[in-house]
């Protein structure tokens, strides 16, 4: 008898995920999603809604009142400090605004870091900054570099050891429109080539037009962007 293959676990999923802080601020609440390997998932929404709360959480940065976060499988809410950092280094990536790049580094340590942090060769390295159009620019250091080319150090770093979920947090916040377009079908196309999902908290309305899905956090949770929630978080970030 020929067995059936088993579908893949998703890269994320939220159950009933809840936060508040004190008794007067609910930030989350009941909050249920799925992100599917490869997918790349927009999240917007007014300042102070719980975007970054929500990326705390699923980092295992925070902890949630109640609920459960899954990441390819493993819960990360019940995990002790020393396998959630476990967790964090071999399964996330992360693109910071602020891109976060040491600068006493060359670009190849720097994106060799969760190589090394994961006990992997650090050669990769070399290659991730050639496919984000950096070849030949291991050994300059972050001070040679533009705001994009930071960017693209960034996401090489986040994509370098293969991990399942990229966390990106306003990774266009610092450049200009021309810049900012360029670097976020780079980081698409990239995170699509090696198989992560990517979840980018983002107010930004030409960058989440690169995403497979925008969703839009409220008080009612997440749902699915609609031509007037975009142009309401638009005109409140203007």
């Amino acid at each position: 008898m020929r067995v059936r293959d088993e579908c893949p676990a998703p890269a994320l999923e939220c159950r009933r995920l809840s936060k508040a802080y004190g008794t007067a601020r609910v930030v989350l609440a009941q909050l249920d999603f799925m992100l599917d390997p490869g997918e790349f998932v927009a999240i917007m929404g007014d300042s102070g809604v719980g975007k970054s709360t929500l990326l705390n959480l699923i980092a295992g940065l925070d902890a949630p009142d109640s609920g459960e976060v899954l990441i390819d499988g493993a819960m990360v809410s019940g995990l002790d400090d020393d396998a959630a950092t476990r967790l964090r280094r071999q399964k996330l990536g992360f693109v910071f605004q602020a891109f976060h790049v040491l600068p006493h580094l060359t670009l190849a340590q720097n994106v060799a870091l969760p190589l090394l942090l994961n006990n992997l060769p650090s050669e990769h390295a070399v290659e991730m900054l050639a496919a984000v159009g950096l070849a030949g620019r291991g050994h300059d250091f972050p001070r040679q570099l533009s705001g994009g080319e930071l960017q693209r150090v960034a996401i090489a770093r986040a994509l370098v050891h293969r991990p399942r979920l990229i966390l990106a947090d306003e990774p266009t916040g610092n450049l200009d429109p021309d810049t900012a377009h360029e670097v976020l079908a780079l980081f698409r196309a990239e995170a699509k080539a090696n198989g992560a999902a990517t979840m980018m908290v983002t107010h930004s309305v030409a960058a989440a037009a690169v995403a497979d899905r925008v969703l839009i956090l409220s008080d009612g949770g997440l749902h699915p962007a609609g031509h007037a929630d975009v142009q309401r978080v638009r005109s409140s970030h203007e």
